[in-house]
């Protein structure tokens, strides 16, 4: 499998129920240099998810981007997505495995040190730490914010790439970059902003500054 950059993950939001709007912002945060795409869709039925699959594919296929669906399987498969991104309560990581195949690039969600433990025993390509700091994007009760102490103890358990998610922006990204963590996820730093592009580009260019861009 190629190697994946995971430094900079744009999480689509949701929220946009608009497609002019959500294609919109998805390109600016391609064109700002996002290095890898997560399609996440909690609302949508399967048809409208599906849809918004295979627009969001093409469009990533233009910039040469991975793109992940979160969930769902099915529509992973179904636009053959680079990968998809699982959390607890779906299905377990080797039935995924199996499924997607070898070469598909598997993500977890980790709140706590037990499941950081868990995902370094199974066939997963990195997991995604939530939440790291408050954050208001994301719909679902969420656990405890993990903090940078959290973040520290969880590198010394995972040895895969780690990405950060949960209230993270362009004043602790450096933080969390120094700190054991192989890119951000971002929802509402890019979705919400002024300028969707600029604001990508400027957490490319903290990531950068940080010397660990791999």
């Amino acid at each position: 499998m190629i190697k994946i950059d995971y430094s900079l993950m744009f999480v689509t939001d949701d929220r946009i129920g608009d497609d002019t709007a959500f294609f919109s912002i998805l390109e600016s945060a391609l064109k700002g240099g996002a290095t890898i795409i997560q399609l996440r869709e909690k609302t949508l039925d399967t048809l409208h998810f599906y849809l918004r699959a295979v627009k969001a594919k093409t469009l990533c296929d233009t910039y040469k981007v991975p793109l992940i669906i979160n969930d769902r399987v099915d529509i992973a498969l179904a636009v053959a997505a680079a990968g998809l991104h699982i959390g607890e309560n779906d299905l377990p990581k080797e039935v995924v495995r199996k499924l997607m195949g070898p070469n598909k690039i598997i993500g977890s969600s980790v709140s706590n040190k037990q499941q950081a433990i868990t995902a370094q025993l199974s066939d997963v390509d990195y997991i995604g730490i939530s939440p790291v700091f408050s954050t208001s994007s994301k719909i679902e009760n969420l656990a405890s914010p993990l903090g940078i102490n959290g973040l520290v103890e969880i590198r010394k358990i995972f040895t895969n790439p780690i990405v950060c998610i949960g209230g993270i922006n362009k004043d602790n990204t450096g933080k969390v970059m120094l700190n054991g963590a192989n890119g951000i996820a971002v929802i509402s730093a890019i979705s919400k902003a002024e300028s969707p592009t600029a604001a990508t580009k400027q957490l490319k260019e903290i990531i950068c500054q940080t010397g660990l861009n791999k």
